[in-house]
């Protein structure tokens, strides 16, 4: 079984960029959860617990940069994406 393991140019036949963000997380007065990229002014998310507020960020990133992709429109200043597999740790 291979996986999820490509080659290079397997990887670069899917024409994508990955982009890694700091996420800060606040936890409110009324128990909710906000979250925010400082890199992205007006992208901000909010979840009744820590998961579920980084999940809506997330999720609002990922529409964000389908749209600008699409639209053609430039990247935020100094914004970059990386043309290579990556992984995150979170621990």
């Amino acid at each position: 079984m291979r996986g999820y393991f490509y080659t290079k140019q397997e990887w670069d036949e899917f024409n994508v960029k990955t982009y890694i963000f700091r996420a800060e997380v606040d936890r409110e007065e009324d128990g909710r959860w906000s979250s925010w990229i400082e890199a992205l002014p007006g992208y901000a998310a909010w979840g009744y617990s820590r998961e579920e507020a980084l999940d809506a960020l997330k999720d609002a990133a990922e529409a964000y940069f389908k749209d600008i992709t699409q639209l053609g429109d430039e990247l935020p200043k100094g914004v970059e994406g990386i043309e290579a597999p990556v992984i995150t740790v979170t621990v």
